[in-house]
């Protein structure tokens, strides 16, 4: 498949997220743990600067339903926690978010890089069908979920991640634009 020469210059003039300010919002809606399986679209912007940052415990798990359960789990002592992936995992996790987040109704606040995705275009419209599926796939299962693919996406980090401990229900960031690193 050749690709059409006219992708390529609406991909490049997209704004994208600033890494530093999504870090920042998780910073102050007071979440000091990171759980999280390696993803494209994030590792830049976020995860690399994260283990970096002594404000953070990163762990790293193996498989995404893992990161479902210690997330689930740190909330009864307070604590709060991000699960970092990709989309496939997050499809792969399902049963893990529908069980432990909407039938015990624990906060798990997800990020989740949408792998594939072109930047000039919405989730709706991606090519690819994983990507395609996701906000109606989260939609039917009634999870929260807002995207992050402009740089004004990002003001709103803190205020979902402090209502999803609030009334302990999960949260889904849908990362539709590599985060420019900080």
């Amino acid at each position: 498949m050749v690709a059409s020469p006219s992708i390529a210059p609406l991909a490049s003039t997209v704004a994208h997220p600033a890494g530093a300010k999504i870090i920042a919002g998780i910073k102050s809606a007071g979440v000091r743990e990171i759980i999280a399986l390696p993803d494209i679209v994030t590792s830049d912007g976020l995860l690399w600067p994260i283990s970096r940052d002594p404000d953070f415990r990163l762990t790293r798990i193996c498989k995404e339903d893992e990161g479902v359960s210690i997330c689930a789990a740190m909330s009864y002592n307070g604590t709060r926690a991000v699960l970092i992936m990709q989309q496939t995992g997050l499809m792969d996790s399902l049963n893990a978010i529908r069980a432990i987040g909407m039938d015990y109704k624990l906060p798990v606040v997800m990020m989740v890089g949408l792998q594939g995705k072109e930047p000039h275009l919405g989730p709706e419209q991606s090519a690819v069908y994983g990507v395609r599926i996701i906000r109606p796939v989260l939609d039917a299962m009634q999870l929260s979920h807002s995207l992050i693919e402009d740089p004004e996406d990002v003001d709103h980090i803190q205020e979902a991640i402090v209502a999803a401990y609030a009334t302990s229900r999960p949260h889904v960031f849908l990362i539709g634009r590599a985060p420019e690193a900080p």
